[in-house]
């Protein structure tokens, strides 16, 4: 490993860490060179796990002995250090176990390609709290989700926070874009998910919805499980080209659930399940 102090909060090879923001992190413009960062042992742990490429560390100098074998796994990067209140200073908030990695952005896969064997998938429109898609993508993980596809107006599933409420389970469970436009969504979305052979469940408050529990939707064999974004929840016309409207049944008088509780409900309710199983 190369240790190197923080001596000036200035240093450009610390932008990725204080000056850059998300949009010139991913650098649209050439995503090969696109970074995020990856906050606290366990989840640049996890990220290593599923084999994205470390290029720095920034580390609360205190925290250098407990996090030598995850220094070590990253191979020879520098590895910034200082007290933490230089480096609070220098980010703007206090290291989450003392420790943050800047990584290589993964090139994501295309939707065919990620869906081929799955069975059922997250839809994610527009959701813009990186808190709830950091929760989404956990409850997805955890309850067996195969895939989350993220729509071109949902936020960053790799931005900072969403990964670490994550748990580092954004690298586990697998991801891409249905599109990369607003006019890609959701038209043509929903017919691409339809072409591969996807049933589309909407879930939303509407007259004609029908119970977690129907039937008929827990017999589907492929299926979609589309959220919208906080407070005003999916678009109507995401809501019409979906093959099902879906409720969530509540008692004492609560008509809805944030979304990210109200996923992990879902995910629970329609698991894929083996042949003959009730």
């Amino acid at each position: 490993m190369r240790i190197i102090e923080v001596t000036s909060l200035d240093a450009p090879e610390l932008d990725a860490y204080a000056r850059l923001t998300e949009a010139q992190l991913r650098n649209r413009l050439e995503p090969e060179k696109g970074i995020f960062i990856a906050e606290s042992p366990k989840v640049i742990g996890r990220a290593l796990d599923a084999g994205m490429q470390p290029l720095s560390m920034l580390m609360d100098r205190s925290h250098l002995g407990e996090c030598a074998s995850l220094v070590a796994r990253c191979g020879d990067i520098p590895v910034y250090t200082g007290p933490a209140d230089v480096l609070e200073r220098l980010t703007g908030f206090r290291l989450t176990r003392g420790v943050l990695c800047a990584m290589r952005r993964p090139q994501l896969p295309e939707v065919e390609d990620l869906l081929a064997d799955a069975r059922r998938v997250a839809v994610l429109e527009g959701i813009v709290d990186h808190t709830n898609v950091g929760a989404i993508f956990r409850s997805a993980a955890a309850l067996d989700v195969d895939a989350v596809l993220v729509t071109p107006t949902c936020c960053d599933p790799l931005y900072r926070r969403a990964v670490r409420v994550s748990m580092g389970t954004v690298f586990q469970i697998p991801w891409t874009r249905i599109g990369h436009d607003p006019d890609d969504w959701p038209q043509a979305g929903i017919e691409r998910l339809h072409e591969l052979g996807f049933k589309t469940a909407a879930f939303a408050l509407d007259d004609d919805s029908v119970s977690l529990d129907d039937a008929g939707l827990n017999a589907e064999d492929r299926l979609a499980l589309v959220f919208g974004t906080e407070g005003d929840g999916l678009t109507s016309s995401t809501i019409a080209r979906c093959d099902y409207t879906v409720r969530i049944p509540m008692a004492h008088g609560v008509d809805s659930l944030n979304v990210a509780a109200a996923s992990a409900v879902a995910f629970w309710q329609l698991r894929a399940r083996p042949a003959g199983f009730p």
